[in-house]
């Protein structure tokens, strides 16, 4: 799992993983007031420019589920129940 950059990569503003930031394709990551200066995409890449998601859960928590689910699938598809 990819972590999500902590600063602007213009001005180096911290971003928080509960803050407002954009991101583009290639995930490069900017603060509101520097994406706010863009007029044609992201200025590294040229890829489209939008609003970072927010994370709502830990990644701890999200890999503890994970391998019941997969186990299930697993089962299933192999015919067992």
């Amino acid at each position: 799992m990819l972590k999500m950059r902590p600063r602007c990569m213009k001005c180096t503003s911290p971003l928080g993983p509960a803050a407002e930031a954009y991101i583009c394709s290639y995930e490069c990551t900017w603060c509101p007031s520097c994406r706010a200066g863009f007029t044609d995409g992201c200025p590294n890449c040229g890829g489209e420019v939008v609003r970072r998601p927010r994370r709502t859960t830990g990644a701890a928590a999200i890999a503890s589920r994970g391998p019941d689910r997969l186990s299930r699938f697993v089962r299933r598809v192999a015919g067992r129940a």
